[in-house]
């Protein structure tokens, strides 16, 4: 059965940036570490997919996303890339597109809001999606029950309904959850005293934010301890609560797309791929190794 493949990039640019050593450079005297590891990485995912769809989406919203318009603290805990790395991750990118891979990055999304734009699509079309990503908090773009998420690097693949069960919560719930106990990794404040299992029984009680919050006065049916002061917090941080779900929440209208042709690969030509790697200055024997490895993928 055909299926679109959906790849968070960045994960697996960083993966390959913080992992691999500093070994190669052009001769502008930047790091090629991260577009060695992106782009075996890339070769070996076509390799054994073999995809009928894929698409990767990237980061590039960094300070400038509607996200920051709605929160300024939004990210304030990353640190921009310099432009060694900034060089790097464009590189990627482009090397991804020259490779075939329909690839998608702007100033306002984020490559989250891209993916589940891309799987609201293939909902629509009935086709199956798999997300590529370690981010499990990528489960609210599942849509359908032959959906799946799948960490690539520790080859384990989880489907829609093994993360529901795994989590105790649905993955239409996700966003109110992260909204709910805060996320530390997007300096998204959350209510406080509420942590990962207060949210998940609040959630399984009262089904969303909307809910528990028509529902206070009811809040001693959730088995959780400290109903009194839970509910004072969640009053005194209600504007807060909502403010995270908005920026919790993907936008799955990020992409102007009317169908999933789009998505649809093409094995690109490989002087295209050589002229790409030259110029991004990777060496001559790991350009030709790369070759014949892209080569052999459709052996």
């Amino acid at each position: 059965m055909s299926r679109l493949y959906c790849i968070d990039a960045s994960i697996y640019i960083f993966r390959a940036y913080f992992s691999m050593p500093d070994r190669w450079f052009n001769e502008d005297g930047y790091s090629l570490n991260a577009v060695y590891g992106y782009a075996r990485f890339l070769v070996n995912f076509i390799r054994e997919t073999r995809p009928e769809y894929l698409m990767a989406a990237y980061d590039e919203s960094l300070g400038s996303g509607y996200r920051h318009e709605l929160y300024p603290d939004y990210k304030s805990n990353r640190v921009l890339p310099d432009d060694a790395l900034a060089f790097q991750l464009h590189a990627c990118r482009q090397l991804g597109e020259v490779m075939g891979v329909a690839s998608y990055a702007g100033e306002r999304f984020e490559a989250d809001d891209y993916i589940a734009a891309a799987a609201r699509l293939a909902g629509r079309e009935a086709l199956p999606v798999t997300v590529v990503s370690r981010d499990k908090d990528l489960a609210q773009a599942l849509c359908a029950d032959h959906d799946e998420w799948w960490d690539y690097a520790a080859d384990r693949r989880i489907s829609k309904a093994e993360w529901e069960v795994g989590q105790g919560l649905r993955v239409d719930q996700v966003a109110d959850w992260l909204a709910l106990m805060g996320d530390t990794i997007d300096a998204i404040p959350g209510v406080p005293g509420i942590g990962k299992k207060t949210a998940t029984v609040l959630l399984a009680k009262f089904g969303d934010i909307d809910g528990l919050y028509a529902s206070l006065d009811r809040l001693e049916e959730a088995p959780v301890r400290g109903v009194a002061r839970l509910r004072q917090a969640l009053l005194e941080h209600k504007e807060q609560v909502y403010l995270a779900r908005s920026l919790t929440r993907l936008n799955d209208k990020a992409l102007r797309l009317r169908s999933c042709k789009a998505f649809r690969y093409q094995r690109p030509k490989g002087a295209k791929l050589e002229t790409c790697l030259r110029d991004i200055g990777c060496g001559d024997r790991w350009i030709a190794s790369l070759l014949k490895d892209f080569e052999n993928a459709w052996v």
